[in-house]
């Protein structure tokens, strides 16, 4: 009966029988794949993955084209005019806060689904978080900044939604008052339901809707367009 502290360990036995078929190790670190232990072949998986990401990050950063590209837009944001190098990437949102620093208009879900970033382009109201940057050059756009003079008496709509005390936080009431000059323009502010309808583009999280509702009804008649 054999001794069991006389036994060779496997690995000492692979050794030998690589030895002795001549699979030598060559200085590499490299075994036969049958005769490699767990965290050899793990260690070298990873090593040959990180040298294969390396050279394809190399390949891509020599050959692969421009990411984006810039351009230049001449727009008139509330009466003035102004030129203005953007990536062609940007929305019209990213270019009124960062580059004219018009914050009025506020980045809310920037999907298109909440309207805070509501403006005016050519007189229509779109939700400048959509749209690109470089559809508005030529065209004349207005913000909430715009939307009454400077030093002037406030916009109807605007001391409307003063008076019915139509907002709380006033994060989203830039957007809903821009939205609602253009709801009573488009001769949509007839009745309550209509409104209704035609301001549902417009969240309010604070629930402050009967004081847009009531304000609106209250600047239509001033404005016109019912």
């Amino acid at each position: 009966m054999q001794d069991k502290t006389s036994r060779p360990s496997p690995l000492r036995g692979a050794q030998s029988k690589q030895e002795t078929a001549g699979e030598t190790d060559t200085g590499g670190g490299l075994l036969a794949p049958h005769l490699l232990t767990r965290r050899q072949f793990t260690t070298g998986s990873i090593a040959v993955a990180s040298g294969l990401s390396t050279l394809g990050s190399a390949c891509a950063g020599s050959n692969a084209p421009a990411t984006s590209a810039d351009t230049s837009v001449r727009l008139l944001v509330n009466g003035t005019r102004a030129e203005l190098d953007i990536d062609l990437r940007s929305s019209l949102l990213d270019v009124l806060r960062e580059q004219l620093q018009l914050t009025g208009a506020k980045k809310g879900c920037d999907h298109g689904q909440c309207g805070a970033c509501t403006v005016h382009l050519d007189g229509r109201r779109v939700a400048s978080c959509l749209t690109p940057a470089v559809q508005a050059d030529g065209r004349e756009i207005t913000t909430i900044e715009g939307l009454s003079p400077e030093g002037g008496p406030l916009h109807p709509m605007q001391q409307a939604f003063i008076d019915q005390d139509a907002l709380q936080c006033g994060y989203c009431t830039p957007g809903q008052i821009m939205a609602a000059v253009a709801c009573v323009r488009e001769g949509n502010a007839g009745s309550a339901e209509q409104i209704r309808e035609y301001m549902s583009g417009n969240l309010c999280r604070c629930g402050a809707y009967a004081g847009i509702l009531a304000a609106i009804q209250q600047a239509a008649p001033e404005i016109g367009g019912t």
